[in-house]
């Protein structure tokens, strides 16, 4: 049986933790995180992106539940960009739209810093 990882929180503020992690992902197309954070987040961007390609209603719905509304002026939400931008470059991929570039320590606390991005 997989088990999650515990990063320290308790499973409501770990849930928060992933929504805003994935939601950075979706906006900036890459976050710098710590290894442990940016295994646990992968495979939920991986679905979320698998989701949008499907491109209903219901997965639509079903991603916006999870992913954090942006208050920003007119910048574009996550979830519009998912299913705008990064669907349809997806198109043709089976899976693998992330990877994690390691950066080496963090400097106070020598906790492993990685990139985690989303591929061309």
């Amino acid at each position: 049986m997989a088990t999650q990882r515990k990063l320290g929180r308790n499973s409501s503020a770990r849930k928060a933790l992933f929504r805003d992690l994935v939601t950075d992902l979706f906006i900036n197309e890459r976050i710098q995180t710590t290894e442990a954070k940016a295994k646990e987040v992968r495979p939920i961007a991986e679905k979320l992106i698998t989701l949008a390609k499907r491109g209903d209603l219901h997965a639509r719905r079903q991603v916006a539940a999870f992913v954090r509304k942006e208050d920003a002026g007119d910048n574009k939400d996550a979830v519009q960009k998912l299913f705008s931008d990064l669907a349809p470059r997806y198109a043709d991929r089976n899976g693998g739209y992330t990877r994690i570039l390691k950066l080496g320590p963090r400097r106070g606390d020598s906790a492993e810093m990685v990139y985690l991005e989303l591929v061309e």
